[in-house]
């Protein structure tokens, strides 16, 4: 299981904290730095239902300034990949991916994370 999150972030590290107390291990990934793969982006996205706007950091400054709530939707998925992987601040995070299991979660909400976590 893959986190990416920022660590300046309160959500992010309650995030963390929160997989910790259940003794949830992840390989933990900075997303600034380190943005998830286009691969790794496909899957969640696909697993997230297709809605784009789950991968995205619509509160972000970056978001805003690049009138990206004009473009989304005509954006193709390789050229929004393209993007994050541009600018990790872009991603919605914490983010996180588990393949194996058929889990992609953005942002944190503890109960909706418990729910896709306990299967």
């Amino acid at each position: 299981m893959i986190y990416y999150g920022y660590r300046k972030c309160s959500t992010c590290r309650d995030a963390l904290k929160w997989l910790e107390q259940r003794g949830i291990a992840v390989e933990i990934r900075e997303i600034r730095e380190t943005p998830p793969s286009p691969g790794e982006l496909a899957t969640a996205l696909r697993l997230l239902g297709g809605d784009r706007k789950k991968l995205l950091n619509t509160a972000g400054a970056e978001y805003r300034s690049m009138g990206l709530k004009d473009k989304i939707d005509t954006l193709s998925d390789e050229a929004l990949f393209a993007l994050i992987q541009q600018n990790g601040n872009l991603c919605k995070r914490p983010f996180l991916l588990d393949e194996a299991s058929a889990i992609a979660l953005t942002g944190f909400q503890a109960d909706s994370w418990q729910q896709a976590l306990a299967r």
